[in-house]
């Protein structure tokens, strides 16, 4: 899998962008993050997803509780808690 970096406008971390099964990903990893910043990145990246063939995952120090708030009207989000506590988020178009 080719992993290309790409800029968002308006964001602070590094995002990653790479196709599986017919599947656009967009990546970040905001691990090492105090909020806000996790919250306004992923809010500027959630524009990238206009169709269901696309995604955007980001990895987060905890469950980003306050963000599924803001985002379940548009976007349906499946969490996975990873082995060393940090949380992986896909978030898919409704």
């Amino acid at each position: 899998m080719n992993k290309e970096k790409i800029d968002i406008p308006m964001t602070t971390l590094d995002f990653y962008k790479y196709e599986k099964d017919g599947i656009t990903y967009y990546e970040f990893d905001a691990t090492e993050c105090s909020p806000p910043e996790p919250m306004v990145n992923t809010m500027h990246a959630l524009r990238l997803i206009q169709s269901d063939k696309e995604r955007l995952v980001g990895r987060f120090f905890h469950e980003p509780t306050p963000l599924y708030a803001k985002v379940q009207e548009y976007f349906s989000c499946e969490a996975k808690e990873l082995e060393n506590g940090d949380y992986k988020i896909t978030f898919k178009k409704r």
